[in-house]
């Protein structure tokens, strides 16, 4: 049952770091949320009002609170655990969009910061753009793939004073693809993944009319192209893509029961990234149109979706945390303090860690190009601190690690 919390003037609700799976109503009084900016590491206060949540991210997130709450004067507080929660406002519509909305908000912002500290373009033409994935792939010989983005650039962009640029593009691709046709090029990925169980509510004969098939290669969402659209996959696996400086970089690969382009669906953001069938695949298409409609019959899926943003909300924050280490060590060194925080594991079994990374993944968490972070890893060689292996690596000791990457941030304060 929801329990009332009073707290007196000057008490803490809970501090920044506790692990803590309450979530909270501000039912009378004045409390404010204090959090370390991740940039400058000025404090942020914020008022909380009366009737708002708060601790909702970490709680549904399952991972520490990120912010000190502060009561100013004698304040009342409702406490909920995460299935109260889930039981007592799953289902109203106005309160999942209004959260969703919100946190799609924190996402982008998150987002950006991030492209900024990665010189990436934020002005950057999203027609040019989409030409550019497209010749990205043509470059790649991913023919069809580079067929489906310029069909989705022309639907998009009739009048485009180029155009006829585009269809000898698309002209040269469909030629090439064709000659693909009777050669297997799919990537090995394994078999083919059955989506779990916990969404066989989504196999419902109700659903069926959202399902949607994709071909091995076939580009499902297009970069930079307007969001109209959400997926969730039900079999199979879907690639991610991202185009820097004119060649498309594979960024992770998501299996079923993931959901992907449901940033653009919220706050009508350019899709941030390529999403590509990585052999046969099923999805449930869901659309700005039918969406309000969805959730409000089916509120499991607001609840699968706000999960969904927590998650990766703080996933994009640890990846700020990260990127603005100036030390370039202690910068990689925090990349597996990072891996070993995602994969946690008994105390007892600490000091070494296998992480299934190869130094690509950590030049892309880390920011840097391959080849400095292949020359640092080679320094973490020489100390004796890691070992490198085809497809993972070996940590020696985390606390090392640990300490290396707090030694970098307190250099840079």
């Amino acid at each position: 049952m929801p329990k009332v919390m009073q707290y007196t003037k000057g008490s803490i609700v809970y501090f920044e770091g506790d692990k803590d799976d309450r979530i909270f109503i501000l039912q009378k009084g004045h409390a404010v949320s204090t959090t370390t900016d991740i940039e400058t590491k000025e404090p942020i206060t914020e008022q909380i009002k009366n009737g708002e949540f708060f601790g909702v991210k970490s709680a549904l997130g399952h991972f520490p609170r990120e912010e000190t709450v502060t009561v100013l004067t004698d304040t009342l507080c409702v406490s909920l655990s995460v299935p109260e929660f889930e039981a007592m406002f799953g289902g109203n519509k106005a309160v999942m969009m209004k959260m969703l909305r919100v946190f799609s908000g924190q996402l982008r912002q998150v987002h950006k910061k991030i492209e900024t500290i990665l010189n990436q373009d934020l002005t950057i033409n999203p027609m040019t753009a989409m030409l550019s994935v497209a010749q990205a792939f043509y470059d790649d010989e991913r023919f069809r793939s580079c067929c489906d983005v310029c069909i989705s650039f022309l639907k998009r962009y009739p009048n485009y004073y180029e155009k006829n640029e585009v269809v000898k593009l698309y002209t040269m691709a469909k030629a090439q693809a064709d000659r693909q046709k009777n050669i297997s090029t799919d990537e090995d990925l394994g078999d083919e993944v059955i989506a779990p169980s916990a969404l066989r509510q989504f196999a419902l004969p109700a659903f069926q009319r959202f399902a949607k098939n994709y071909d091995s290669g076939q580009v499902i969402i297009c970069e930079f192209e307007p969001g109209d659209c959400f997926y969730l996959i039900q079999s199979g696996k879907v690639q991610l893509v991202k185009c820097v400086n004119g060649t498309n970089k594979n960024l992770d690969i998501l299996k079923p029961g993931e959901f992907f382009g449901e940033m653009a669906i919220l706050d009508n953001s350019p899709r941030s990234a390529t999403c590509m069938a990585a052999g046969p695949v099923q999805c449930l298409e869901f659309s700005k149109a039918n969406f309000e409609l969805l959730v409000t019959g089916n509120p499991q899926i607001a609840l699968m979706l706000l999960k969904l943003f927590c998650k990766r909300i703080y996933d994009q924050k640890r990846r700020l945390k990260i990127l603005v280490i100036s030390d370039i060590q202690a910068r990689i060194a925090d990349v597996f303090v990072m891996l070993d925080e995602m994969n946690p594991i008994s105390a007892s079994n600490k000091s070494f860690r296998r992480f299934d990374v190869t130094i690509q993944d950590i030049a892309r968490w880390a920011g840097l190009s391959l080849d400095l972070t292949r020359t640092e890893i080679d320094k973490y060689i020489a100390m004796h601190k890691i070992e490198v292996f085809e497809n993972h690596m070996i940590v020696h000791s985390i606390a090392d690690m640990q300490r290396m990457a707090n030694n970098g941030q307190i250099s840079r304060n």
